[in-house]
């Protein structure tokens, strides 16, 4: 079997259709280079009665032909001509499954939407393969995968027509966590320590194909100036790829993503119409919603779930670092991640990459705090005052009368809290109090890579104390 980095209930979960006493439609789905495929071929390795990817920007006779090539594998010695439309393919599909004797028949389809050619007639003969034959069997367990978020949420999971709510178990693959990563650089030897591996992650996140760039022999920014910025770094042409091959017409949702890179703590709907020129319509729900699905947005709840000043903030890693750092750079640099480290431009980066590490991992964060088995609610807090007002990206709102107001602070030392910011933050706890009017008592978290140093401000006022090591 492949050896596989964490997965454990997703691997569950696809085991677990060998039990099924009906047939199963299983929707894969996950941003490009997270996984998906691996994952499925690990859990029916050497167990697929049919297997076949879709090609990428190709036409319907050529998706036939792929389609034929595949099918023909499978019939093996017995010729089969070539299907001129796809009701007739996935019928000798079906006259090929009726001839296994395999007791569980796996199916496994890969890159589904690039089949869905204009006009092309796939997704009304995948409807009639279904209904009409495969799900009043006992024996079929069909898995489709793809990357392209809006063709796999709109066209198959949330599909209204002969689809609608056909897929009995829809599995989406989210990136590594930085204790998933840590052990994939241990597979590899590599002997970097945690500030350097979440070095990696701020500006990777945990796809694991990125990962597989990395070098156990260079330090983390050696890292990041070979992946992203040489000529033939994989990160460095990456942005092209990933937004068109996941979404249709995906000028839209760059131009989302490009003005949220520009705001750190967040822009709301009206201010990203504004920015973008986008209409006010259902159309642009869709694309935040395709953004937020597939992991580049995230939507803050606002503390109270006063869901009218919901804010919008990019939090894919790789996105965010492109559009600060390797955009427009030339290949004749040299050195130039390592030169422009501790300059401002890189310090207001790495605090905001590293909130959004913690962000990824609050259910570490409750852990540490010994909190884990108590209810609680995870929020971001606005103030409304806009002259004076403050914020907090990270509010958890514990069943046991305690908010804990957290917040996260890159540094290369144990961090110091001096009297500007231990005044900055007396103002934000009172604000927050007075504000939300509650009743509960109030402590404040700080998270930071190597810890708060104590001194006359951080007594007293510190109720919490983290360092990165509880995000692993």
């Amino acid at each position: 079997m492949a050896n596989i980095i964490g997965r454990e209930n997703e691997l569950t979960t696809l085991r677990a259709l060998q039990l099924s006493e009906k047939s199963e439609f299983v929707a894969v789905y996950g941003r490009r280079r997270v996984g998906k495929t691996f994952l499925v071929r690990t859990a029916f390795e050497g167990q697929f009665v049919f297997q076949v990817t879709g090609l990428g920007n190709a036409n319907l006779s050529q998706q036939l032909t792929n389609f034929h090539i595949a099918l023909q594998k499978a019939y093996k010695n017995t010729p089969i001509s070539q299907a001129t439309d796809w009701l007739t393919a996935f019928q000798q599909l079906i006259s090929y499954l009726e001839n296994t004797k395999n007791p569980k028949k796996y199916i496994f389809i890969d890159e589904l939407p690039w089949f869905d050619t204009p006009n092309s007639g796939f997704i009304q003969a995948l409807e009639h393969f279904w209904n009409s034959w495969a799900s009043s069997r006992n024996d079929i367990v069909l898995i489709v995968c793809g990357s392209a978020a809006s063709w796999m949420l709109n066209k198959l999971i949330n599909n209204k027509g002969g689809l609608h709510n056909r897929v009995t178990k829809r599995l989406k693959v989210v990136p590594f966590t930085l204790t998933e990563c840590e052990i994939f650089l241990r597979n590899k030897h590599s002997v970097l320590d945690r500030y350097q591996i979440t070095q990696l992650y701020m500006v990777m996140g945990g796809i694991p194909y990125y990962w597989e760039e990395v070098s156990s022999s260079l330090s983390a920014s050696q890292n990041i100036e070979q992946i992203c910025f040489s000529e033939n770094g994989l990160l460095r042409t990456e942005f092209s790829n990933l937004y068109a091959s996941l979404f249709k017409n995906a000028e839209k949702h760059i131009s989302i993503v490009n003005c949220l890179a520009q705001k750190a703590k967040g822009l709301t709907r009206d201010d990203i119409l504004k920015a973008t020129k986008l209409t006010n319509a259902g159309s642009t729900t869709r694309i935040l919603d395709e953004l937020e699905e597939s992991g580049f947005i995230r939507k803050y709840l606002p503390f109270g779930n006063k869901s009218k000043n919901s804010l919008y903030q990019l939090v894919d890693f790789y996105t965010l670092f492109y559009l600060k750092f390797i955009n427009g750079t030339q290949t004749i640099d040299q050195n130039h991640w390592i030169n422009t480290i501790d300059n401002p431009k890189h310090r207001a980066w790495s605090g905001y990459a590293f909130e959004q590490v913690c962000l990824y991992h609050i259910q570490c964060i409750k852990q540490a705090l010994g909190i884990s088995g108590i209810q609680t609610a995870t929020s971001a807090w606005r103030s409304s005052n806009a002259e004076n007002g403050s914020q907090v990206d990270l509010v958890i709102d514990r069943r046991d009368q305690v908010i804990n107001l957290c917040e996260m602070k890159y540094s290369i030392n144990p961090f110091v809290i001096d009297k500007k910011y231990a005044n900055e933050l007396q103002h934000k706890i009172g604000t927050f109090k007075t504000e939300t009017k509650t009743r509960k008592s109030v402590f404040l978290t700080l998270i930071t890579t190597f810890g708060v140093q104590t001194n006359n401000y951080s007594a007293g006022l510190v109720q919490n104390s983290l360092t990165m090591d509880c995000l692993f």
